[in-house]
């Protein structure tokens, strides 16, 4: 199951935060096919945010073929995009990267805009792509 968490003050539509997320957990295998996601009821309850809201990120999610409605049961993950599990050593080496970050004194956004710099020099030929 995926928590969404909403942030208002970031710029980002809630819809694409929820499609963002759920495509983060997809790729993180921390959902996978078969797996439902929680009701619009559920996430409105845990962000008060509006059910049309979640419905057009679940429609969005539906369009590009992650997931499925199936009436009168939720919505369910039709395929995975995880290729590196939560538990990967690269996440380890990253979250102590991330460690060393915070104790240095970055703020997240300083810390983003380094790791954006650096997938962008080593992933340029993909942008655009996701």
């Amino acid at each position: 199951m995926v928590d969404y968490r909403i942030d208002r003050r970031s710029g980002v539509a809630t819809y694409v935060q929820i499609v963002q997320q759920t495509k983060q957990a997809l790729r993180l295998g921390l959902l996978e096919p078969g797996d439902r996601l929680p009701t619009a009821r559920e996430v409105v309850e845990a962000t008060a945010i509006n059910p049309n809201t979640v419905l057009k990120a679940y429609r969005e999610l539906e369009r590009e073929g992650l997931v499925e409605a199936r009436r009168g049961l939720g919505t369910f993950v039709r395929k995975s995009l995880s290729t590196a599990p939560a538990d990967s050593p690269l996440r380890a080496e990253l979250d102590a990267w991330a460690l060393r970050a915070r104790e240095a004194g970055l703020e997240r956004e300083d810390v983003a805009a380094l790791f954006t710099s650096v997938l962008d020099t080593h992933f340029a030929e993909s942008k655009g792509d996701a």
